[in-house]
């Protein structure tokens, strides 16, 4: 497939601060605790404020391991860099913190002598304190480190998503996944453990007499890929060999992107496996009977990819 998209961490499941002095930006690269940083994608220019891309900088250098991308994809998904808040949430400030996380883990990241929560600097600097106290210092856990600031599955594919966005130079905010794509890896993410069921739809709740909940059903490979792109408002045929069919087909020299449909066979005529792109070498699916939904390396007999997501 060319150079591909730029892979996510497997999901898991299951400090003085010096604001002025490390704000140098990310452009070109820089150094977070002593580890290169990897440069800015067209994406992150054109997306991030040039006040969030030196406080992402400048917060991140405060933890060893801690990519600037990170923060400022939890910056994205939150509130998009404090352009978007959500006002309905109890959490507040640019990265959606609640009061309580932010009372243990808040920082004076402008040092103007308060930690306020709705200020960037501060609630920047908090999140990579938080990160960092959560197992991203020395990137020892990234993934579990967001679980912590956000404990859903789909929230830290999203995250882990648009981290590899804001540093893929492949990446622009024309090419980048959609937000139909996104929707997708959301769903497919939040279905990892249910169990394979041919045939399968989906999980089927039935309430008991004691007023308990029973979870029954599952997927089979299509089925998950067709209920993750109904999420996202795209219909798509039943099975597996349908799916290919429908299309879009993606050429061979484009970059692989999250969302996308990787199909698995013999060949164009025999499509016999479908699974969600996450990476450049991982993908969600349902893969045979015994197992469960769950994270898989892209398999070697790849006979296409298809791109939902740009159906009319």
């Amino acid at each position: 497939m060319g150079r591909l998209f730029a892979g996510l961490c497997a999901l898991l499941l299951a400090v003085p601060l010096l604001a002025g002095a490390a704000a140098a930006g990310i452009l070109g690269g820089g150094s977070g605790g002593g580890t290169s940083q990897p440069p800015p994608s067209p994406a992150a220019e054109q997306q991030i404020p040039a006040d969030y891309q030196r406080l992402y900088a400048a917060a991140a250098a405060t933890c060893p391991g801690l990519s600037w991308s990170v923060l400022a994809a939890v910056g994205k998904v939150e509130t998009d860099h404090g352009q978007n808040p959500d006002w309905t949430s109890d959490a507040g400030g640019p990265m959606q913190f609640e009061p309580a996380t932010f009372a243990a883990y808040g920082v004076d990241g402008d040092a103007d002598g308060t930690a306020d929560i709705n200020n960037p600097a501060d609630a920047i600097y908090s999140a990579a304190h938080y990160l960092c106290a959560s197992g991203a210092r020395d990137g020892a856990n990234i993934p579990a480190a967001l679980y912590t600031y956000n404990k859903d599955n789909s929230y830290v594919a999203r995250v882990l998503t648009q981290a590899d966005v804001y540093t893929s130079a492949d990446i622009s905010v024309t090419t980048g996944p959609s937000e139909a794509a996104l929707t997708a890896v959301d769903y497919a993410t939040a279905q990892l453990g249910l169990p394979y069921l041919w045939g399968g739809d989906g999980p089927q709740l039935t309430e008991l007499p004691d007023g308990r909940v029973k979870v029954t059903g599952g997927f089979d490979c299509s089925g998950l890929t067709r209920a993750a792109y109904a999420a996202a408002g795209v219909n798509l045929p039943r099975t597996a060999q349908q799916q290919y069919e429908a299309g879009p087909l993606v050429p061979a020299s484009s970059v692989l992107q999250p969302g996308d449909l990787l199909f698995f066979g013999t060949g164009p005529g025999d499509v016999t496996h479908v699974g969600i792109a996450i990476s450049s070498t991982q993908m969600i699916n349902a893969p045979h009977r015994g197992a469960v939904v769950r994270i898989d390396s892209i398999w070697r007999n790849l006979v296409g990819v298809t791109r939902p997501a740009d159906r009319g």
